[in-house]
């Protein structure tokens, strides 16, 4: 088992060396880190990110739980919340994502609006803002996990006055969505 360990601990540090030859070609984990370092048994070994066929875009790691207060929900809930009058499920990606692909039933509110649309989402709105006595239990997901367009319109939403308790964050969204196989629609806007 050994051999094994050392064989692969040499592979990945090959293969790290080889991302951090090309910068470019390196994307960010955590903020603006491309790389992190952890020591094994068999010393340390540089973690990095490439871009890969699947992977929805070059964004950086988001946390499972975006704000205090905000609920991480899995594709189980988010199917479950589109047949849920309580809740709604919003796409709040940009619209050339949307109209590629989406969670049928879905809404779209772009994360760049997001906080001046408050009222599409249960709250009121007035002259000094919005009134968010009521409001609807929201889903809102974007392209996944290195995805921080959903987190940052969950933060704007705080930030005007939602409450964060009424946030449901599906950090999986489309690419675990779509690596799932779960059903999505096209041309949607």
């Amino acid at each position: 088992m050994k051999p094994l360990l050392s064989i692969l601990t040499l592979m990945l540090t090959v293969f790290a060396a080889s991302a951090q030859a090309n910068e470019t070609e390196m994307l960010r984990i955590i903020g603006e880190d491309t790389s992190v370092t952890v020591e094994t048994e068999d010393g340390p070994v540089t973690i990095t990110r490439v871009m890969t066929p699947c992977a929805k875009n070059k964004g950086w790691l988001q946390p499972l739980i975006p704000a205090e207060g905000i609920h991480p929900v899995t594709e189980i809930e988010v199917i479950q919340a589109l047949n849920d009058p309580e809740f709604v499920v919003v796409d709040m990606r940009t619209i050339e994502w949307r109209v590629k692909a989406t969670i049928p039933g879905s809404i779209h509110i772009p994360y760049t609006e997001v906080a001046i649309r408050l009222d599409e989402l249960g709250c009121e709105k007035t002259d000094n803002g919005f009134s968010c006595e009521k409001p609807m239990k929201v889903v809102g997901f974007c392209n996944g996990p290195v995805c921080p367009q959903s987190p940052m319109a969950m933060k704007a939403m705080i930030r005007e006055g939602f409450p964060a308790d009424s946030i449901y964050y599906y950090r999986g969204g489309m690419l675990d969505w779509d690596t799932l196989g779960l059903t999505s629609v096209e041309g949607m806007f």
